[in-house]
């Protein structure tokens, strides 16, 4: 019998919910209902490959480590970062752009050692010996540069700080950071906090914007300027994965153990701690420009500048809010409301007399009712998990997401072969070469793998996405626009198909006209780029 054909819109119509360096490592003591969920099948049985293309795949993979460590020893011999993202710009697929980056920055320890050994586990510490590793990412006289050329508030963009005596104190004042106030502060002993170097760094933002995508997670970033001999903030723990990339001079740091395993990957920062409270250093070290030490949410730390030299780094960071119990907080409720309406025993009332043996005032007594309304509850929440719309909710999830992200800063080559590099100008008293013209042989593709991601409100279906987010946190609502029901099926196509170019006119539309439409709206969003640049029409 032959199987009827669905489209992608009517699925999402059905959706549940709207040198070689030295490294140190500290010791360190649903089964869903079945149901389309958001337009995504279930997948199907992964055949077993076959050992030829498991042997491809390995040497692939060994290609790809070794043109890391490439790159990583280019740049210890002087080369730079710039050097390094010009050499990244040159691979096409953005995963793969990601994930070399991500292993620049912790070389020599590969990347899935990384994630197996380290990562939410304990600190790591890489020392380089190599002052210019990480130049080029970020420095003082950039930094007073920005003070000069943008617009920099106090508490917004800049704190200034100190720790003396036990005492956290901000010092900051209402206004504009000016060089000659700041400074002033540095002079006097006091450290500087900037707190989205990727609104005024260009260099800053790219790298955030690559790093994202190999975590799925919003990438951030704070630098941190401190005076010879002083400390700048009091002991404490974040509720984010730090990377600590020490820049210029060095600093003495602590890092300490969570005090409780409440404290194990935290929800939320702590607030700040007495010396008296925080035990005793898992890693005392000093970092030099060029090392990095990483440390999971948690871990208490503290640093401080020695005499002879100030200290410039910057903390990039990610995985807030990124937890198992991050998504269920979306599941649960979502579950709840769908076993509400379609299964009875979630409507049948409590028992009359629940409250008489029931409560914090009655949990010391031995009364049968209570293990009978205890297995009740149990058995309840067993079921619970069948309603679990898991996908819709990781949508809901990615919606989130998408909002966190930097846009994506374009290679030389995406931006000419987008509307970025769209000949149309104003010349002569008028505007000129407005025509360029999406065929059907039109190769096209997604400018990055994660810039875009179909979700349903249970009414339409919406394409979220990053293009055109701010480089300032939240400035601006989530970017997104309703897909309609003829362009579902392609849109869908497009996103699977990257990171390889695809017609226009092997989009899955029926009519032709609605495959160069979608095409012409996705690059007018810029959201997507052709193979090569657009001619006139």
């Amino acid at each position: 019998m032959e199987k009827k054909h669905v489209s992608a819109f009517a699925l999402y119509q059905n959706a549940l919910l709207a040198s070689t360096p030295e490294v140190k490592t500290s010791t360190v003591k649903i089964t869903a209902k079945k149901r389309k969920e958001n337009g995504i099948q279930p997948p199907k049985s992964i055949k077993k490959t076959k050992r030829k293309q498991m042997g491809k795949q390995v040497i692939k993979a060994a290609q790809r480590e070794k043109s890391v460590e490439r790159l990583a020893e280019e740049v210890q011999c002087g080369e730079g970062l710039d050097a390094l993202l010009s050499e990244l710009a040159k691979v096409s697929n953005s995963r793969e752009r990601a994930s070399k980056l991500f292993q620049w920055l912790i070389h020599p320890i590969p990347s899935k050692s990384f994630f197996r050994d380290t990562w939410e586990k304990k600190p790591v510490l890489i020392k380089r010996q190599n002052p210019d590793y990480y130049t080029g990412l970020f420095s003082t006289a950039e930094f007073d540069c920005i003070l000069r050329q943008d617009d920099v508030q106090y508490g917004v963009n800049l704190d200034v700080t100190s720790y003396t005596n036990g005492k956290r104190e901000t010092h900051n004042p209402p206004g504009r950071a000016l060089p000659f106030t700041v400074w002033d502060f540095y002079e006097s002993g006091c450290s500087l906090r900037m707190l989205n170097p990727q609104a005024f760094s260009s260099t800053v933002w790219n790298v955030l914007s690559i790093l994202q995508e190999h975590f799925g997670s919003m990438a951030g970033a704070n630098v941190y300027l401190t005076p010879p001999g002083t400390q700048g903030f009091a002991p404490h723990y974040d509720d984010i994965e730090a990377f600590v990339v020490q820049l210029e001079g060095k600093k003495h740091w602590r890092v300490y153990n969570p005090r409780s395993e409440n404290e194990v990957l935290p929800v939320v920062s702590s607030p700040n701690f007495s010396q008296s409270e925080i035990g005793k250093p898992i890693l005392d070290v000093v970092l030099e420009a060029g090392d990095l030490l990483y440390f999971p949410r948690g871990f208490i730390h503290q640093g401080d500048c020695l005499s002879d030299a100030h200290s410039l780094h910057i903390t990039v960071s990610s995985y807030q809010t990124n937890s198992w119990g991050n998504l269920l907080a979306k599941v649960v409720p979502a579950a709840l409301e769908m076993a509400m309406e379609d299964d009875v025993d979630f409507r049948r009332g409590l028992p009359v007399d629940y409250l008489t043996y029931m409560g914090v005032q009655n949990s010391d007594k031995e009364d049968p009712r209570r293990a009978q309304f205890l297995s009740k509850i149990e058995g309840l929440m067993k079921k619970l998990s069948t309603f679990a719309p898991v996908d819709a909710a990781v949508d809901q999830k990615a919606r989130d997401y998408l909002h966190d992200c930097l846009p994506p800063v374009l290679t030389a080559e995406e931006r000419a072969s987008s509307v970025q590099g769209a000949p149309s100008r104003w010349q002569d008293g008028e505007a000129v070469d407005m025509g360029v013209a999406i065929r059907g042989q039109t190769r096209v593709r997604l400018v990055r793998s994660g810039i875009a991601r179909l979700c349903s409100d249970g009414e339409a279906v919406w394409l979220y996405y990053t293009a055109d987010n701010s480089r300032v946190y939240h400035k601006e609502e989530p970017k997104s626009f309703e897909i309609k029901a003829e362009h579902t099926d392609a849109m869908e196509f497009l996103i699977h198909a990257y990171p390889k170019f695809v017609t226009v006119g092997s989009l899955p539309c029926e009519l032709a006209e609605d495959k160069v439409s979608l095409a012409e709206l996705l690059f007018e969003r810029g959201l997507i780029h052709t193979a090569e640049p657009l001619q006139r029409s």
